[in-house]
């Protein structure tokens, strides 16, 4: 079994017997997830990159230039093209960066890094294959930018957030800046139809997370057409659920698990949630774990935010 393989083991023992069953959103990266995840940006439902780009557009040189980084880590970096603006904005003021892109599928990151690399023959690319839900393998020395966008903070719930920003923390020296994109409260209506597109991308990308655990799993009776895309608003945590609803009875053997596994004819699965933040909210959790916000940016529309902190 290889290190991917256990770790998605443990999530499934640990998630798929509970009430409701869940697995943590990681797992829809694989390299189809990823490129579907990619394809939900470019959708005209979802505002988020739209509107987190507008803010790099208007203020990368401002970060490069209050940040002064050397080194630029990017967390859960995909095919890091919002990034972009970034690196032109860097590569626009100094002779030298460092870039560090860190992702969960190690096929999107080799494509996405010797992309980079060509594209920007002034930065040197040193991609690492690693989890941001674990400890940050050890970084390159150098005063650190380390990001962390599309509103990806808001998959955490409040304690996986509170050990998020502590782990950040703990790899940033004094001086070091973290940027961070959050997605905003706003209508209900707005915010479900982002996760529930007319196209059925978000969908797909949903479902795609039944052939992942079919395949990495060993799972035999497990098929995706059982399965229904749900997305929901959750006033009370002020986040958006997608969940995953069995069209039949579904009872399932997961080979490397050695278990059965069923769900009733219209239970769920909980796969993923999207919390959404008020600004003063954002920022005392971050002041409350050694990252002073220094900046918070919003798109003109108000739907987004880039913050970004200083460790101290």
């Amino acid at each position: 079994m290889t290190t991917v393989d256990s770790r998605l083991a443990d999530d499934a023992r640990a998630g798929l017997w509970q009430d409701p069953p869940s697995l943590p959103p990681r797992w829809f990266y694989d390299e189809r997830g990823s490129r579907l995840f990619d394809e939900i940006t470019r959708l005209p439902e979802y505002y988020p990159t739209r509107r987190e780009t507008e803010i790099l557009q208007e203020r990368s040189a401002d970060i490069a230039r209050l940040t002064r980084a050397t080194t630029l880590v990017e967390l859960g970096s995909g095919m890091s093209t919002k990034t972009r603006l970034l690196l032109t904005a860097f590569t626009a003021v100094q002779e030298s960066l460092v870039f560090v892109p860190i992702d969960i599928s190690a096929e999107v990151l080799a494509e996405a890094a010797d992309v980079i690399a060509h594209d920007y023959p002034s930065v040197r690319v040193s991609p690492i294959v690693a989890d941001f839900h674990e400890p940050i393998p050890e970084l390159p020395a150098g005063r650190r930018l380390m990001i962390f966008l599309g509103g990806t903070i808001g998959n955490l719930d409040h304690a996986d957030r509170d050990a998020f920003l502590r782990r950040i923390r703990a790899c940033l020296a004094p001086g070091d800046h973290f940027l961070l994109g959050a997605d905003l409260v706003k209508a209900p209506s707005r915010l479900v139809a982002a996760y529930d597109d007319s196209a059925g991308v978000t969908a797909e990308f949903n479902r795609n997370l039944i052939e992942v655990m079919r395949s990495e799993l060993g799972a035999e009776g497990l098929y995706v057409d059982d399965f229904q895309h749900v997305a929901r608003w959750n006033p009370v945590e002020r986040r958006v659920e997608m969940w995953l609803r069995a069209r039949r009875d579904v009872t399932a053997r997961f080979r490397v698990l050695d278990r059965e596994w069923k769900l009733p004819a219209g239970a769920e699965m909980l796969t993923e949630i999207s919390v959404k933040f008020e600004l003063s909210d954002l920022r005392r959790e971050l002041s409350g774990r050694g990252l002073e916000p220094v900046h918070t940016w919003t798109d003109q529309g108000g739907d987004f935010s880039l913050t970004l902190a200083r460790a101290v």
